[in-house]
């Protein structure tokens, strides 16, 4: 059986070993790489080391640094900026897992963050190191490694405040056992949240001062974001063994613009004002699309990437809700789509969706 999605250390572990062979620059105690290679691994070299993230060279710097220190990373973004993308790789390139992961949810419970119990031993045995089920905090500290928490303005509040004592006096008292767990150096927490989750579950002003945040924009220019798209897509195609479809960049090209105008609300050329719709049209969502339209393609057309293959999953992305973002998306289509000569076939595709 061959992983649908490889982790990160898994997929690029001939070049975390490479990296980890040439890099002579000095390492935080449970480092795997130094904070130089950490970011080569994150951005790329120009010739073995792929890129993993496209954006600014800055952010990745200021991100790597701060899981140097004492304080934990939060990376704050709008959905589909790559935040849990960016905390999957660093934690790969900085401890060789990616894998101590906690879910952040409405329900996600205290044990979550603290530590569980084996219930059968519990009640066989009493409280003791055998019955103790380890959350992915306490294995990290443990193993002086790095461990994400994902969406964590979604956890409650109250179980939020666990990670403070984590953060700041890097231990975990476990009372039913006498004892507690101290971090081995190495130890540190990347958390996620979203720009649109403010209010949802707002961080306590104690557990903020436990972050440094680093905010993920969207792309800055359409350049960028095509290059993020069309990278994307052909990772994913070979993950998921679609038969290959010819490089597809004018559909890709259109599917950016597309969302770029309808996120900032204004066309490209600024000539037109528009009505933005209530979905974010982050890189994720195009990438999505183009990965769609490419398997519509490869099975059902004549191999090649049509706009009638991308139109109909530009709009399901568009129309979240049918009401006000229907209205958006048919104003677009016949104020902008309509008027672009070389985008007819879409705009007939489109009306057929």
């Amino acid at each position: 059986m061959t992983a649908q999605r490889p982790h990160a250390e898994d997929q690029h572990a001939e070049e975390l070993a490479l990296l980890a062979a040439t890099d002579d620059r000095p390492r935080p105690p449970g480092w795997r790489l130094s904070p130089a290679a950490v970011v080569t691994y994150l951005l790329g070299d120009g010739a073995k080391i792929t890129p993993k993230y496209v954006g600014p060279r800055r952010l990745i710097e200021v991100a790597v640094s701060t899981l140097a220190t004492d304080r934990a990373l939060l990376l704050l973004g709008v959905p589909g900026t790559a935040k849990t993308w960016v905390s999957e790789h660093l934690a790969a390139a900085v401890s060789g897992d990616s894998t101590l992961l906690v879910q952040g949810t409405a329900g996600t419970a205290e044990e979550a963050i603290r530590y569980g119990w084996n219930y059968a031993r519990l009640l066989a045995e009493g409280p003791t190191e055998a019955a103790l089920v380890p959350s992915p905090v306490m294995r990290a500290m443990r193993s002086g490694s790095i461990v994400r928490l994902e969406e964590l303005t979604r956890v409650p509040s109250d179980v939020q405040d666990a990670l403070i004592t984590v953060l700041s006096e890097k231990t975990l008292p476990v009372p039913e056992l006498n004892t507690e767990v101290q971090a081995q150096r190495g130890f540190n927490l990347i958390a996620t949240a979203n720009d649109r989750d403010r209010g949802v579950n707002d961080l306590s002003s104690a557990l903020r001062r436990r972050f440094n945040t680093v905010v993920l924009p969207v792309p800055a220019s359409a350049d960028e974001e095509v290059e993020i798209v069309t990278r994307r897509v052909a990772q994913l195609g070979r993950s998921l063994d679609l038969p290959e479809v010819p490089a597809a960049l004018d559909e890709i090209r259109r599917v950016v613009t597309i969302f770029r105008e309808l996120r900032s609300g204004m066309t490209e050329d600024g000539r037109t004002k528009l009505k933005s719709p209530t979905g974010t049209l982050s890189p994720a969502e195009a990438i999505s699309v183009i990965t769609n339209g490419m398997a519509l393609a490869a099975h059902f057309g004549d191999g090649r990437l049509h706009a009638a293959d991308v139109a109909a999953g530009i709009a399901g992305a568009v129309v979240k809700d049918p009401g006000s973002d229907g209205v958006v998306w048919r104003e677009y289509l016949e104020t902008v789509v309509r008027e672009r000569a070389d985008w007819r076939d879409f705009y007939r595709a489109a009306r057929d969706a």
